[in-house]
């Protein structure tokens, strides 16, 4: 399987002004390198045939009939490959000229489309040798001896997407054609452009290709003049774009002297996914009044594997690049936001959690600690408690002292293990059998402490588990389930650990911020289980659960695009190849899928908390699921491999 990715290409070939057969040469041996690739669609530049600065040239008769001789040319040498083409060159229709989109495939054209706006300002002149498609009424062309459906509002059907065209100045005008092209099924959107540079215009063409791909929920591929077009009074630097959904998938280098292909893969079951969740896109479509669209089928191929060249983020809710200290500093604030709007419409006088040494309560206290400083209260109005229990060790147990101490908050320690060892005689539980009831006895104990100190200091319990732990399930029901608001509820574990090593690193403190490296660095666990004879944690979370790099990734995957088990074990194979082998990838995407479905009852009573990214497991923001929904499905998927 594919898993919906569709191969493309934008290609910037060595061009001569005016030299309609030595350009034809650089397109076909362009389109057979592709080819060779794997690409399903490439697309060349504006006016590629001929070159876009031709000037007056356009109105001779030798210049467009070498065109379509050049085209002829291409559709004869590549009548035996796949790949579908898309070139520029003029199209001369009852004494008016129009810059077109000519698409190709076989050796056959398949439809032509010309361009809507034709830039007339500054260095722009184009209707002084073009006419607009909106003066056009013809609905066809006869060029290379075919007559070819014509048409701004074509729509072309692969056997795996379909797509549009629009030609340069279109996507700079306030509604581009692609807009309505998309909301009429596009899927991918071609550019064919002859943009020149200017300082500070690339940024800006960057900044409109995303927008416009995230607007229209849609795959975008842009090809710009290059090397050779005239530099009379402007210089085309040569773009070669490809985004997804308003991310850059691939681009070229500039200024470069060289042919080049831009090769990415776009992903349409993911925007088909995007497109069915938000509802406004389809309520933009419904309002839309347009002409229908001419929809025209291309040739069925033999379909070829796909060899993936984009890589995915191993870690895709941490975050990257240049802006890491502004985003983490974005997520803090949010948390930090969302609880202190708690505070002050309860009147709580107070905030207890629970300190564990761990990585969640720790994220927690420091929220706290930021939300207290920001609305002017008192430190000590946070209460710490730790509550060693049977498998508390002596590293976590000071990490979680040390840290309370250092951050100024008030320290309660109490231990629960008079109180459980009661509590397994009033049951009659051995306590020698460390099963699920003696595990969970101890969170519910703690739990019951903690809303017990909030009621006596008129305070909140704020809860700390963690998106990943949402969903895995991994939480005792109504113990550490539960609080009265969970600060860390969309948080996942790789960012938790990201985060409070990224308030480590930007500690002035050298004392807090060897306790917060060391809480990075401790085992994650529960600690529900008597550590080993040498006092070190016996329970480790990943060894029981998986590892939570491999969960998030599988959370990232399934939540925010809807994949499939199998084509995330695709995705994880490829992202982790070298750390993880496809079989242990395989059986922890088992487990979490078994997890997932079966611990949804948790997550359908899950206490208040803020949503921090682009996923949420509250039954009142992002996920609606019933407790009882089969896992079958999606096992089975999985089970196909």
């Amino acid at each position: 399987m594919n898993y919906g990715f569709v191969k493309v290409a934008s290609a910037i070939p060595h061009v001569k002004v005016a030299d309609c057969a030595f350009n034809a040469a650089q397109i076909e041996k362009g389109i057979i390198i592709a080819d060779g690739r794997g690409v399903e669609i490439i697309v060349f530049p504006e006016l590629c045939l001929t070159g876009y600065t031709c000037g007056d040239l356009f109105a001779h008769q030798l210049l467009l009939e070498n065109a379509e001789i050049g085209l002829m040319q291409i559709l004869n040498n590549t009548r035996q490959l796949d790949i579908i083409s898309i070139v520029g060159m003029p199209v001369a229709l009852n004494g008016i000229l129009l810059n077109a989109a000519v698409v190709i495939q076989k050796g056959k054209i398949l439809g032509i489309v010309p361009k809507t706006y034709l830039p007339n300002y500054k260095e722009f002149y184009e209707k002084r040798w073009f006419t607009s498609s909106t003066q056009v009424d013809e609905k066809s062309v006869r060029l290379c001896g075919q007559n070819i459906p014509m048409s701004s509002n074509l729509l072309f059907d692969t056997s795996k997407t379909t797509f549009g065209i629009e030609i340069c100045e279109d996507l700079w005008a306030p509604i581009p054609p692609s807009s309505s092209l998309a909301l009429q099924g596009a899927e991918i959107i071609f550019n064919l452009s002859a943009d020149n540079e200017g300082v500070g215009k690339h940024s800006y063409l960057c900044s409109l290709i995303a927008q416009q791909s995230a607007r229209c929920i849609a795959g975008y591929v842009f090809s710009s003049c290059g090397f050779g077009e005239s530099t009379t009074d402007v210089v085309f630097a040569g773009n070669a774009l490809i985004y997804e959904n308003g991310t850059q998938l691939n681009l070229n280098k500039r200024f470069s002297f060289d042919e080049q292909i831009v090769i990415s893969e776009i992903d349409v079951e993911r925007l088909r996914m995007e497109r069915r969740v938000n509802t406004t896109f389809a309520s933009c479509s419904a309002c839309m009044v347009r002409e229908a669209p001419i929809r025209i089928s291309t040739e069925c191929i033999n379909e070829r594997e796909c060899q993936l060249t984009r890589t995915f983020d191993p870690h895709p809710f941490v975050p990257q690049g240049a802006a890491l200290d502004e985003r983490c500093e974005e997520i803090f604030s949010i948390q930090v936001a969302g609880l202190a709007q708690r505070l002050v419409h309860t009147h709580a006088k107070s905030a207890v959690l629970g300190i564990s040494g761990g990585l969640d309560s720790t994220l927690a206290l420091l929220v706290c600690v930021q939300t207290f400083d920001k609305l002017g209260l008192s430190r000590k109005g946070i209460i710490g408690v730790t509550m060693p229990g049977f498998g508390t060790t002596d590293r976590t147990h000071s990490n979680a002292i040390d840290l309370m101490n250092f951050l100024g908050v008030t320290v309660r320690e109490v231990s629960i293990k008079e109180a459980c060892m009661q509590h397994f005689k009033d049951i009659h539980h051995n306590p020698e059998v460390h099963d699920v009831t003696y595990e969970n006895s101890q969170a519910r104990e703690r739990t019951q402490i903690l809303m017990d100190i909030a009621n006596q200091a008129n305070g909140l319990v704020i809860g700390t588990g963690d998106l990943s732990e949402l969903a895995l399930g991994w939480a005792t029901y109504n113990g550490d389930h539960m609080s009265m608001y969970g600060v860390n509820a969309s948080v996942p574990k790789t960012l938790v650990k990201y985060l409070v090593k990224w308030v480590a690193e930007h500690s002035t403190d050298e004392d807090s911020r060897r306790t917060l490296l060391d809480i990075v660095d401790t085992p994650i666990s529960p600690e529900l289980i008597p550590a080993d004879e040498k006092g070190n944690i016996q329970q480790k979370t990943e060894d029981l659960v998986g590892p939570y790099e491999l969960h998030d990734f599988f959370l990232y995957y399934f939540m925010r695009f809807g994949f499939r088990p199998s084509k995330i074990h695709y995705l994880a194979k490829r992202t982790f190849q070298g750390t993880y082998d496809e079989e242990t990838i395989k059986y922890w995407l088992q487990r979490f899928c078994s997890r997932f479905f079966s611990q949804q009852f948790k997550r359908s009573c899950l206490p208040d908390g803020p949503k921090v990214g682009s996923i949420s497991l509250s039954p009142r923001g992002d996920w609606r699921m019933p407790s009882d929904a089969s896992a079958e499905a999606w096992l089975r998927d999985l089970a196909s491999l």
